[in-house]
């Protein structure tokens, strides 16, 4: 039987939709579940040899929601305990739209999180400026809001400045940074901050916000992240270091496709 074109075009149609619909299924059903642990090491520009080997914890955007349960940041929490980091920083975006029913739920699925040298805190573009704070600090967790803290560690000093995700001018940064340690880590949301982290010579900056772009597609990649300097995983740009993690939740659809959740353990070293 000769098929026309009309019935060929038809058939590859009929195949596309049934593949789409079967990879919607599995992000859904499975992928989005999928936590793991990256383990990473970051060459951080001057850094002094005692920190060499300091393992930062890195979990952001829990987005607890309807479609992101407690076991889900249960189980992203007991795989970064079980990592044992020297210390842990959150990245914010505890919660989807700033929806309230979710602050004190988002705080305590983390309260289980603990390091040598405490667990420090952004926010994102979906916290609250109060409720999700004050959450989270009644769980012992110390939140940076365009705010610095100092860390000693093995006799040598870091600086850990936080911004909030509006704070995007140079000069405010800037102004955070002034007489901050020569190592300094700055905690961003957005990794589009990587731009003035490398002109003010920031040697590591942590960030996520992407959601590694949460459906990446065969060729054309992650589609929803393209406008950021990287989707996920290292980047560098001049002397300053960038890594950015994949999160936890979902946002817009419970879906992830190529792009398992995670949770990260970052080993400094020398550049």
């Amino acid at each position: 039987m000769v098929m026309t074109r009309r019935a060929v075009l038809k058939t590859f149609a009929t195949a596309a939709a049934g593949a789409v619909t079967g990879l919607g299924a599995y992000g859904y059903l499975y992928e989005r579940h999928r936590v793991s642990v990256t383990r990473a090491d970051l060459a951080v520009a001057g850094l002094p040899p005692a920190l060499a080997g300091l393992r930062i914890g890195m979990l952001t955007d829990v987005h607890r929601s309807l479609w992101v349960s407690h076991e889900d940041v249960a189980e992203a929490t007991s795989l970064l305990m079980a990592e044992q980091p020297d210390l842990i920083v959150l990245g914010g975006d505890y919660v989807t739209w700033g929806d309230r029913r979710y602050v004190a739920p988002s705080a305590d699925a983390l309260a289980s999180l603990s390091a040598p040298q405490g667990v420090h805190a952004i926010l994102g573009n979906h916290d609250d400026d109060h409720d999700m704070p004050l959450a989270l600090a009644r769980n012992g967790v110390h939140i940076l809001k365009d705010a610095r803290t100092r860390l000693t560690i093995r006799h040598e000093t870091i600086d850990l400045v936080g911004i909030r995700f509006w704070t995007k001018r140079q000069a405010d940064i800037a102004a955070l940074m002034r007489g901050a340690a020569p190592m300094t880590v700055l905690l961003a949301h957005d990794p589009r901050r990587l731009t003035e982290a490398a002109a003010l010579g920031v040697p590591l900056v942590l960030s996520g916000h992407t959601h590694g772009g949460q459906v990446v597609l065969p060729i054309v990649g992650a589609i929803a992240a393209q406008k950021f300097p990287v989707v996920s995983g290292l980047a560098r740009q001049d002397n300053t270091t960038m890594f950015v993690s994949r999160g936890v939740g979902t946002i817009y659809m419970p879906v992830r496709i190529n792009c398992p959740p995670e949770v990260a353990v970052l080993t400094l070293q020398p550049a």
